[in-house]
């Protein structure tokens, strides 16, 4: 599903600096699939002969998959290719999407204050295309102008290419485009980029700096704060 953007007047072209836009990551932050992605890669690994703990769990929020899937073949040593661990890992988490997947709080209540006010939002994810589309089911399509998928980029967070691509897109400039992620992986990628960061931690911690709002809920994260994040860079 790529829905098909064009910059329109809603987007604040003034030179005062204001926020324009707001890009949102999914897994952990907008949709509470951290636990699936984790139930996933932990019981294919037990049905293996590995047993995950809390300390790999760490190493592997926020993605990418190639990212992921190196550590896991690295530290466990099983005999499969990244490629086919790859398969296995997504097929086992699409299952336990089949049910829905359930909203971070806040969530709703955020997308909807954005889209009242016209102020654009994109949803920029290290998850593959197939799985963001799976998501969207329950998150809402409305909701964003369109989505970056992890293997629609050259090179996937932490690299700063998702954000620079999505802010190219809306023709926006990133230091005008608030990012809110939930991992070490994404604020990287976000910060690479340029952008001011909310951080809503889900699994690993991640800790306040310059540019940077460490928050415990998207409950937190209003109108007012997203244009803070954007005026005090100025």
């Amino acid at each position: 599903m790529t829905t098909i953007w064009t910059p329109s007047d809603s987007l604040d072209r003034t030179g005062d600096g204001g926020l324009q836009a707001v890009l949102l990551d999914m897994d952990g932050t907008l949709v509470d699939t951290e636990d699936f992605w984790w139930q996933a890669e932990a019981s294919l690994f037990a049905e293996l002969g590995h047993r995950l703990d809390e300390k790999d769990r760490a190493h592997v929020v926020g993605g990418p998959m190639s990212r992921v899937i190196d550590y896991l073949i690295a530290t466990t040593q099983v005999a499969l290719s990244p490629a086919e661990l790859t398969v296995l890992i997504n097929q086992r988490f699409v299952d336990l999407l089949a049910d829905g997947v359930p909203l971070m709080p806040g969530a709703e209540r955020l997308l909807n204050t954005l889209n009242a006010h016209g102020i654009p939002a994109a949803l920029v994810s290290a998850s593959h295309r197939h799985i963001i589309d799976i998501v969207l089911q329950s998150l809402g399509a409305e909701h964003f102008a369109f989505t970056v998928a992890g293997d629609e980029v050259a090179r996937t967070k932490p690299h700063p290419d998702p954000y620079l691509v999505a802010a190219a897109r809306l023709g926006a400039e990133p230091a005008r485009c608030v990012v809110v992620e939930d991992a070490p992986t994404g604020v990287l990628a976000a910060e690479a980029a340029g952008c001011p960061v909310i951080a809503v931690p889900s699994v690993a911690v991640i800790e306040p700096g310059p540019g940077r709002t460490v928050l415990s809920s998207l409950e937190q994260v209003d109108l007012e704060l997203l244009r803070a994040m954007v005026t005090a860079r100025v």
